[in-house]
């Protein structure tokens, strides 16, 4: 699958620091006002990928009728939206309630001696694990994209150093893959995006919402290699103020044998519990791109 949408946030390093300061002056919800009136209506029009993308994930997968597919589609980009504004209001200092569900699986993998590896999706706002998720025993390790603006990666550092988080920025020397090595070697934690592919040809097929869709095979083959426990973690927007955080471990089918039979395996437990997440929060998928062979 070629990668056709890149995930990085629009605007300028001065949009960027404008939004910050507004939170001084404006309410969340009237910013979100404009989301409704102005930039909804502008990707809908304009984004004309994104929009056919998400009108077939609607349409194909959860088979919504026409014009059920089209207002959700316009929902599903104010989602978006808010997500990302969500993260600025955080940048500013803002503050929103999280409700953990499963959180004793972490703390469970936290206190064990070894490292453990966190697979996170492009649904909901994962970014807002890292300043909820804390890591107090073992060091933090979240691999990022590094195309994102100055302004973005310099409030990601300092949010996530708060809460003793790394971040192994995606780099074209592949430098990224020692450090994530390295990671799981001293014991640490390990969190990687399991649902894009970043250009690499290596994937896994799986069944994914009634069809066959491809994930990367680099996390998986990597939680297989180290056998180390994965869990897989969703950030999910339930309310202005409110999220609920989704924690539930995956692993392989225990009578999966060899290498390639448990990498497939522990990708079809990750396509599983994606799967429940997304029928449970619809309008929360954010992979801008065809992301189904049919």
């Amino acid at each position: 699958m070629q990668r056709q949408w890149k995930g990085n946030t629009k605007g300028t390093p001065w949009m960027h620091r404008m939004l910050i300061a507004s939170f001084k002056i404006m309410d969340l919800r009237f910013i979100y006002l404009g989301l409704v009136l102005f930039v909804v209506p502008s990707c809908m029009l304009f984004s004309h990928k994104g929009y056919i993308a998400q009108y077939h994930y609607f349409r194909r997968r959860l088979h919504y009728g026409v014009l059920r597919a089209f207002f959700a589609v316009g929902k599903n980009h104010y989602r978006f939206g808010q997500v990302i504004i969500d993260r600025f209001y955080m940048y500013a200092g803002g503050h929103f309630d999280f409700e953990l569900e499963g959180y004793d699986r972490y703390l469970a993998l936290e206190k064990e001696p070894g490292g453990f590896m966190i697979l996170s999706s492009h649904t909901g706002n994962y970014e807002l694990a890292g300043y909820t998720l804390r890591a107090q025993r073992k060091r933090f390790n979240a691999l990022v994209y590094g195309g994102e603006a100055q302004v973005i990666m310099q409030n990601r550092h300092k949010e996530l150093d708060r809460n003793n988080i790394n971040m192994i920025v995606v780099s074209d020397d592949m430098s990224h893959l020692f450090a994530m090595s390295n990671a799981l070697s001293a014991g640490e934690i390990l969190s990687i995006p399991g649902d894009r592919l970043l250009g690499s040809p290596r994937h896994v097929d799986v069944d994914f919402m009634g069809a066959k869709a491809q994930l990367p095979m680099g996390p998986y083959a990597l939680a297989v290699q180290r056998g180390v426990p994965v869990l897989a973690v969703q950030v999910m927007k339930e309310g202005v103020k409110r999220y609920r955080v989704v924690i539930n471990p995956i692993a392989p089918e225990s009578d999966a044998r060899g290498r390639s039979a448990r990498v497939q395996s522990l990708a079809q437990a990750y396509a599983a519990n994606l799967e429940q997440a997304v029928r449970r929060y619809p309008h929360q998928w954010f992979n801008y791109y065809e992301f189904w062979n049919a």
